[in-house]
């Protein structure tokens, strides 16, 4: 079993010309890692590899970001969101992440490839931060993490709903 990592304050950050790329199969578990994940991230390539992609998922993530990314990928969407990631030292580095599906000679979804860039930090600190923030007690309001996700999904699409016709819609209005 993989020992827990403990968050901490420090955070990672990278240049805006370098891209954070990775590819996974139907079921998120990482086939390709670029150079820059694996430096940023703190794990080797060959450790990366087949490993699932939410080894890197920072725990001030609301889950119901998440619901949001793969019930789009369910459609076959791309999908955009600001993410915190989590190296292996525990330390954490925000994304603006592109996920498209990726898809085979028959045209059908094959896994997922991901590119993530510097997010703008003002758009970080004023509106993610505190929105994040405001899902995740959504989520810790409740007793179960089913409800919790429930909630929380619920009142992101409510918030979309009153600032954009769509979630991606509303991402680019930032």
């Amino acid at each position: 079993m993989k020992p827990r990592i403990q968050p901490t304050s420090e955070e990672i950050t990278f240049l805006p010309d370098e891209i954070i790329v990775s590819k996974t199969d139907l079921k998120g578990r990482i086939t390709y890692a670029n150079s820059t994940f694996s430096r940023i991230c703190g794990y080797s390539r060959a450790e990366l590899m087949n490993a699932p992609h939410s080894i890197i998922r920072h725990p001030d993530m609301p889950r119901c970001v998440f619901k949001l990314l793969w019930d789009q990928l369910a459609e076959e969407r791309e999908v955009f969101a600001y993410v915190k990631n989590m190296a292996r030292t525990g330390a954490f580095y925000w994304v603006f992440a592109h996920v498209t599906p990726s898809f085979g000679s028959d045209g059908k979804v094959t896994g997922y490839h991901s590119s993530r860039r510097v997010p703008d930090r003002r758009i970080v600190r004023e509106v993610i931060e505190p929105l994040y923030g405001e899902l995740l007690r959504t989520e810790a309001a409740h007793a179960s993490p089913k409800d919790g996700l429930v909630a929380s999904f619920a009142q992101l699409m409510n918030i979309v709903k009153s600032k954009a016709a769509s979630y991606d819609e509303l991402i680019f209005s930032l």
